[in-house]
């Protein structure tokens, strides 16, 4: 039996808007578990704060413990670099903070941008620490955000097993035989959908080149980046602009969505070693792709 959905908690944290939808409000020491879970996610991995883990690895290389709850952030990072060829990279941050998305968003690039490090050129091994050979910081936004989402989701199940986790637009939904309908932000029109995805269990995620997109200023180069970037030229991939993933956990379709942009999905099904998702990604010339998903419904 499932209960009706009817309290939602909002708040801040990880610099986005969160809502966690449940029957009945959640007992304060279950708010309390979350925002202390991601207030240490954000101490270990944010590369904005010049204390967190990441902020030290970018000074020095060294030895740096991985947390146990954390350590499938790491393995699931090394498959996706695996996987698309290194083309899903945690070691784009530098690109990223020199193209002005850094730690004061001054969205001013600077000339000259490196192609980034391979996992080989920084990292010893990765398996209960990080042994690092090199300084580099180190950028988890392509899953990170859906690993912070899964483990909300587990805190919030040990209370409920009815809940939305709701992260900024990417979801873990659990409710049972009330299944919901998501609906697909259109990448050109944020108050339009490109279609619905009716799901009762799993999660969405979804990535577009326009969500964190600004100018780049630099004389008659000037143009619109993005915060997608090809870790081989340390500039943006144009060909995709907008992907959605169904998956079992949100850190399997974070990664996803972001792996779609370099890797067609048929190598990535063949490479992803018996993982399931579905899909939905809209090219540039506005063809749209996606797999054979039985609650998806689109309009375009």
């Amino acid at each position: 039996m499932t209960h009706a959905i009817t309290a939602d908690w909002s708040f801040e944290s990880l610099g986005t808007q969160w809502m966690v939808s449940t029957p009945e409000p959640l007992p304060p020491e279950c708010t309390h578990a979350v925002t202390a879970e991601l207030d240490r996610i954000d101490v270990m991995w944010s590369r904005f704060r010049s204390d967190s883990t990441v902020g030290e690895m970018a000074r020095r290389p060294g030895r740096f413990p991985i947390p146990e709850s954390d350590q499938p952030l790491v393995d699931w990072y090394w498959r996706l670099y695996q996987s698309t060829g290194g083309a899903v990279s945690p070691f784009v941050g530098q690109a990223l903070a020199d193209a002005g998305y850094d730690a004061s968003y001054s969205l001013r690039r600077i000339a000259g941008i490196a192609p980034c490090p391979t996992w080989s050129d920084v990292i010893e091994s990765h398996d209960g620490e990080l042994v690092t050979r090199l300084a580099a910081i180190i950028d988890v936004g392509a899953a990170g955000k859906g690993f912070a989402i899964d483990r909300v989701a587990a805190i919030v199940a040990e209370q409920t097993g009815t809940f939305i986790v709701d992260g900024s637009g990417d979801m873990v939904i659990s409710t049972g035989d009330t299944p919901v309908r998501v609906a697909l932000e259109h990448p050109a029109d944020p108050t339009k959908a490109i279609g619905v995805a009716e799901m009762s269990s799993g999660a969405i995620c979804a990535s577009a080149s326009n969500r964190r997109s600004w100018a780049d200023g630099i004389g008659e180069s000037a143009g619109t980046w993005h915060h997608i970037i090809d870790p081989k030229t340390g500039t943006p991939t144009w060909d995709v602009v907008a992907t959605w993933v169904i998956a079992p956990s949100a850190m399997i379709a974070d990664g996803l969505a972001t792996a779609l942009f370099f890797t067609p999905a048929e190598d990535l099904y063949a490479r992803s070693e018996g993982l399931d998702f579905d899909y939905v990604l809209i090219r540039h010339n506005g063809q749209v792709e996606y797999s054979d998903f039985p609650g998806l419904e689109l309009f375009v």
